[in-house]
């Protein structure tokens, strides 16, 4: 049985992480701390566990064995590198960090601990992502040669447990980025498993076009990333991540290859459509994508949980992010610097 604690109670905690430890037989849901100690404790009572008034009081306590990290960007490196010092598995959600020195510090203490560090990309976990990967694999479509992944919505005003323009989400000092560190990450982690490959360059536009804070200034983070990857291989593809688009989310990935293409997520009917070079098509109705409004079990915390049980590897073990998220500093430092940026830079530091 793994007893855990949650350190930040907002929306994500609350629609994923406290009901996935609830429904895992292997898990218990022993503590919760927030800085709202309010909402702690509140929460705490609900579900029949203890709220603590500190990180601190949490991490030393014996009981806990493992955390899930769901606070504000700015301190998932600080926590996750207390937690894993204090003796504590750790399931972090992203963006990892908001530099890559902290990433790779991260990565560092887990292994110095022989702690588990994993990281919440859930679209690896998606079941049209793990079947489209069997069909590049397989090379139903033959050889990729470009692609584009798109993760856009209104943005997460709405969403936030803090509804409004006041939300962290939009305060730099707490996010460090915007839709690039909130869905960028996402689908950059999602298009290096997909093709099992690398993010190597990156030409970026980091932007803020549209979002507004509460005084009706735009706010201090981009709310629209659109990046042309170059990967190792060669395969070259777009990934755009938007908080502007405001009809209906857009979750898309297609993958084009020399004798066909893979539309992922992009029919509401169907959430891949394998179009061959001759015209002939396949469709595959396995689930469909979650979306803020519809969420369903992501996979994470089950994993989570088994890797600490059965003591083996994380299913999104931190060291296989790091990559991911070179190819997200690097990409802000492309639009800062308005040319092709490769991601391994030495500047990235």
């Amino acid at each position: 049985m793994v007893k855990v604690g949650i350190i930040g109670c907002g929306k994500i905690a609350q629609v994923r992480h406290i009901p996935e430890y609830l429904d895992n037989p292997n898990a218990k849901l022993t503590g919760l701390y927030d800085l709202n100690l309010q909402r702690a404790k509140e929460l705490a009572e609900k579900y029949d566990c203890k709220s603590y008034e500190s990180v601190e009081e949490m991490l030393a306590d014996p009981e806990i064995d493992a955390v899930s990290v769901c606070v504000a960007n700015h301190v998932h490196a600080e926590i996750t590198i207390a937690a894993l010092k204090a003796g504590k598995h750790v399931l972090c959600e992203k963006p990892m960090a908001t530099k890559l020195k902290d990433c790779q510090m991260m990565v560092d203490t887990a292994e110095q601990m022989s702690k588990k560090l994993m990281i919440g990309q859930n679209q690896r976990f998606a079941k049209a992502h793990a079947e489209a990967k069997k069909l590049i694999e397989r090379g139903d479509i033959g050889s990729v040669l470009t692609f584009k992944t798109t993760f856009g919505h209104g943005g997460p005003e709405t969403w936030s447990v803090d509804a409004g323009p006041q939300n962290w989400f939009f305060d730099k000092k707490r996010a460090a980025m915007g839709a690039m560190a909130d869905l960028g990450v996402h689908k950059t982690d999602l298009i290096q498993y997909l093709l099992n490959d690398t993010v190597e360059e990156t030409t970026a536009k980091v932007t803020t076009l549209d979002k507004k804070d509460s005084n009706g200034n735009l706010i201090g983070v981009d709310d629209n990333s659109i990046c042309i990857y170059k990967m190792k291989s060669g395969i070259i593809g777009t990934m755009t991540a938007s908080w502007t688009y405001y009809g209906e989310e857009d979750n898309s990935t297609i993958i084009y290859g020399t004798e066909g293409m893979l539309k992922i997520y992009h029919d509401p009917k169907y959430c891949i459509e394998l179009i061959r070079k001759d015209g002939g098509k396949v469709f595959y109705d396995i689930d469909q994508i979650q979306t803020n409004d519809n969420q369903t079990k992501s996979g994470i915390i089950d994993a989570f949980v088994e890797s600490v049980e059965n003591d083996t590897e994380p299913a999104v073990p931190g060291k296989s992010v790091l990559s991911a998220m070179k190819a997200i500093f690097g990409s802000l430092k492309s639009s800062e610097l308005g040319r092709t940026v490769r991601v391994d830079e030495e500047e990235l530091e």
